[in-house]
């Protein structure tokens, strides 16, 4: 059964990784979905990636212009918004005697600013009962060292998610955040082994996550079956947050 039939979806941040396998998930499942990404190469792979139902907008989340093109654009093909996953976002290592302004504005304006511009934009065209979707982080609730401005970034979403399930609550609009853990994607590339191996012994399930299994716990929320679930953070860790 098709979860999410005749469903629109937008996802930003999509052109690889988590973001890009939920894409396919959701086209799978019968949504058609607009897709973001700053790189016009890369929007252009993803796009063939998927290979049906999908339109990739070209596209910085944390340019407000760029999110009013976006919203223009699903407003004149599709007219509606029934999913939202707000992914797009950004980290940098640095200590706290180390964090400049640029990264903080950098992170804090994609991260957070960018998420709460997306969400508002798309609101006017939201379908009532429609759910959205914020890309946290186990960073959002751990410690990790010279992880800071990242970590609160993260946990910012957190918070937008309890008073936006309020603000929403008349319009049936269910928020909630989606936490992933260490996950095998692009971003990995470069990372030594050592650091790798170090994340992985961290993780009570023993392996990274993959893509795809951030990407069935999107169709979760995006779908019915979570109903019920609304203000909420979904770890997707391995345990990592939990044990």
């Amino acid at each position: 059964m098709a979860r999410l039939k005749d469903k629109v979806a937008v996802i930003t941040g999509a052109t690889s990784g988590m973001a890009l396998a939920t894409a396919r998930l959701f086209v799978e499942e019968g949504a058609y979905v607009f897709i973001t990404g700053r790189r016009q190469k890369n929007l252009d792979e993803a796009v063939k990636a998927i290979g049906r139902n999908v339109t990739g907008v070209q596209g910085d989340a944390s340019k407000l212009a760029d999110l009013d093109r976006l919203f223009e654009t699903v407003k004149k093909e599709k007219g509606r918004i029934d999913v939202l996953f707000a992914s797009a976002g950004m980290g940098d290592f640095a200590p706290i005697g180390e964090v400049t302004e640029e990264q903080f504005d950098k992170i804090f304006g994609l991260n957070v600013r960018g998420t709460l511009f997306t969400v508002q934009k798309a609101l006017p065209l939201f379908n009532d009962g429609g759910s959205i979707i914020m890309n946290g982080s186990i960073a959002g609730s751990m410690g990790f060292p010279a992880f800071g401005v990242y970590s609160a970034s993260k946990a910012a979403l957190r918070s937008f998610a309890r008073t936006w399930t309020l603000d929403l609550k008349s319009r049936g609009i269910r928020v909630n955040v989606l936490s992933p853990g260490t996950i095998d994607t692009p971003i990995l590339e470069g990372v030594p082994k050592e650091a790798l191996d170090d994340f992985v012994q961290l993780i009570p399930r023993g392996s990274m996550g993959r893509p795809e299994e951030i990407a069935t716990a999107a169709l979760f929320l995006a779908s019915s079956d979570s109903s019920f679930v609304t203000g909420s953070e979904l770890f997707v860790d391995g345990g990592v947050a939990q044990v």
